[in-house]
C-alpha cells in the first residue's frame, strides 16, 4: 500500500472524487486549493483532498474509496496517514459530511467528535436531492479531532 501526493491534473481523479461529493461543480470549488493524496494497493483504491481552513484547522473536503475496496480499512488508513503527516502543523483535523448512518459512524470510529452543524447546506448548495443509505441529506455535520 502506497499513499502519494497528486500535484497536477487532479481532475483525472474526478470519477473517484464524485463518490465522496456527487456534484462536480462543488468539487471544483476546492480542487485547486486543496492538497490531494491517492492510495494505491497496488491499483488506485482511494483519494483524499484536504484544505487549510485557517486557525490551525485542516479540513477533509473529500475522501472516497472505490466501491470494490470499501470496508477493507483504506479510508481509515488515509485518516491515519493525514494524522501522521499533519500532526504538529495543524491543531485540528475536521470533516464536513451529511448526517448519514454510513458516514458519521465511520468518522466517529476514527476518533472524530461532532463539532457543529450548518443547517440546510445540502438542500441550499446542491442542484439535486442527495440520499445516502435512504436518508435525504440536508444539514452539513462537522466533526473534529485534535492532531
Amino acid at each position: 500500500m502506497q499513499i502519494r501526493q497528486v500535484t497536477a491534473r487532479k481532475e483525472r481523479y474526478m470519477e473517484l472524487l464524485l463518490l465522496g461529493d456527487e456534484q462536480e461543480d462543488m468539487i471544483l470549488r476546492y480542487l485547486d486549493r486543496g492538497t490531494m493524496y491517492v492510495l494505491e494497493d497496488p491499483d488506485l483504491v482511494a483519494v483524499c483532498l484536504v484544505t487549510d481552513e485557517g486557525d490551525g484547522v485542516l479540513e477533509i473536503k473529500n475522501i472516497a474509496v472505490s466501491p470494490q475496496a470499501q470496508r477493507k480499512g483504506y479510508g481509515r488508513a488515509m485518516i491515519d496517514f493525514l494524522q501522521t503527516r499533519y500532526r504538529g502543523q495543524y491543531r485540528i483535523l475536521q470533516a464536513g459530511t451529511g448526517d448519514s448512518p454510513l458516514t458519521i459512524p465511520f468518522y466517529e470510529s476514527c476518533g472524530f467528535c461532532r463539532s457543529h452543524v450548518v443547517p440546510d447546506f445540502f438542500t441550499n448548495h446542491y442542484d439535486h436531492p442527495i440520499y445516502e443509505a435512504g436518508v435525504l441529506l440536508r444539514d452539513m455535520v462537522y466533526l473534529q479531532k485534535p492532531l
